[in-house]
């Protein structure tokens, strides 16, 4: 008996990484149909004076939001046994302001409604920030310690396929219209958070967590928390992500489009994602082997020496080769940040250092975008 369950812990759970990866999934997509609306949204309703503002809200509620979650996601944790109360209020939360978006829409509300939109859109990025980290944290209670990059790899999979076939979705999402898109988005998100709840609480019942609660306890002055090297792994994983999104679709578009034939930085961008989720898995069979510190390390070396050089260098045959290596380099540092980042906390902060992690990352895409917005 006592085998077997020291082999079950040495297993990745996978219903419950599938049943994360898919809630994963979710957010993505919801993500994309709110970048893809909110803009229209604001030209409709004749609220465009809002979009600044909007978008600084925007950068400023996913910077502080998700140590807040976290917070609370390890209250509940220790009150509750485990986090899913919290998850469950932030997912409902959202879809709630799925649907009324959805059904305000198909009532054609008029000028009523130009000055609930803002509100809308700051709740509805609230609601997102609220879940996400106390959800991804959850990574560790479904995966021991040495399969996290692994675990990873399949979230960094699902992300970069869904980032990828982004043109397909939007079509969808411009097909349905405004009031079905989030109306299934709203669907969408509760049935994934309900998925995961449910199998969470299969796998991990109150008093298996308050027997942890008792582990964490008493191991919580043996590590501590190591909050500002946790913030800068997030900004290590986000300065490059912000600018792969933001930056490298307009520069590639341009380095490489007498080589490419005028193919589009989009376009590039998809490849990019498609090939990085292509390798996922077999990166984190290299982070294993080499560890998740010296991974992190030398792939964020190279990232800053591949883009520096991609903003420098005018050959376009020598950009392809520094961009296929930024994308080995940025898949091994998406598979190793946030389990590092895991492994630096203490087991009673768990969540709340996922929450600094996440903020890290948000940080450069907000700055980003509120430059380029100026």
């Amino acid at each position: 008996m006592v085998q077997t369950l020291h082999h079950e812990k040495n297993q990745i759970h996978w219903k419950q990484l599938w049943s994360l990866a898919c809630l994963y999934g979710a957010v993505v997509i919801g993500w994309i149909a709110y970048q893809n609306y909110q803009p229209k949204l604001l030209v409709k309703f004749a609220v465009t004076d809002f979009s600044f503002l909007l978008l600084v809200f925007q950068g400023i509620i996913l910077v502080v939001t998700p140590p807040i979650a976290g917070r609370l996601g390890d209250r509940y944790r220790v009150n509750n046994g485990h986090r899913i109360p919290i998850i469950m209020t932030g997912i409902s939360f959202a879809a709630m302001v799925f649907m009324a978006v959805a059904f305000t829409l198909l009532t054609d509300p008029g000028e009523a409604f130009k000055w609930i939109l803002p509100i809308l859109i700051v709740c509805w990025l609230i609601a997102m920030s609220i879940f996400t980290s106390p959800a991804l944290s959850t990574l560790e209670l479904f995966t021991p310690i040495d399969k996290l990059p692994e675990a990873m790899a399949i979230l960094t999979i699902v992300a970069n396929l869904i980032y990828a076939l982004e043109p397909v979705i939007v079509d969808i999402i411009d097909y349905l219209g405004a009031p079905i898109t989030f109306m299934a988005g709203g669907t969408v998100l509760f049935l994934s958070g309900y998925a995961l709840k449910r199998n969470s609480l299969s796998l991990f019942s109150q008093q298996d967590d308050k027997e942890q609660q008792t582990t964490f306890e008493s191991s919580k002055d043996s590590q501590k928390s190591k909050f500002l090297k946790i913030f800068f792994l997030g900004l290590g994983l986000g300065i490059p992500t912000a600018i792969l999104f933001s930056v490298f679709p307009e520069l590639l578009g341009q380095k490489l489009s007498v080589l490419l034939n005028g193919l589009s930085g989009k376009i590039i961008l998809v490849y990019i994602l498609v090939l990085s989720a292509l390798i996922s898995l077999p990166a984190s069979n290299l982070v294993n082997k080499a560890g998740l510190e010296k991974s992190f390390r030398l792939s964020l070396i190279f990232i800053v020496i591949c883009i520096l050089s991609i903003f420098l260098i005018q050959s376009a045959w020598m950009v392809i080769f520094l961009v296929a290596v930024f994308t080995v380099m940025f898949t091994i540092l998406s598979v190793s940040s946030l389990p590092l980042a895991i492994r630096s906390s203490s087991h009673v902060q768990k969540v709340f250092c996922v929450g600094i992690f996440f903020s890290g990352v948000a940080l450069p895409d907000g700055i980003l975008a509120v430059l380029q917005a100026m």
